[in-house]
């Protein structure tokens, strides 16, 4: 599947191997990454499309604000990564 903007993403590659992101922009072979703790909005991870791995194409508010350019925060970010986390009990570290 292809990634897509408001996807949520697992790093597969790099020092942040196995936590979870929201993609915020896609340029070419590069997502720009953030969870909203280590990664914030302001300064969001590029990262290449192979060292990352699809994980979810959920439809909520945040997704819809993150594809429709309007402000996210990182505390939503946080929220919404934490209860898909408990839903869909995926293994994380960090």
């Amino acid at each position: 599947m292809d990634i897509a903007k408001s996807n949520i993403v697992k790093a597969s590659a790099g020092r942040d191997r196995g936590k979870l992101f929201y993609v915020l922009c896609v340029e070419g072979e590069y997502l720009l990454l953030a969870d909203g703790k280590g990664r914030r909005v302001e300064a969001p991870k590029r990262k290449k499309r192979r060292h990352v791995q699809f994980v979810s194409a959920e439809q909520t508010r945040l997704s819809e604000k993150i594809r429709s350019d309007e402000k996210i925060t990182n505390s939503e970010l946080r929220r919404a990564l934490a209860s898909f986390r408990e839903t869909s009990n995926l293994d994380q570290e960090g």
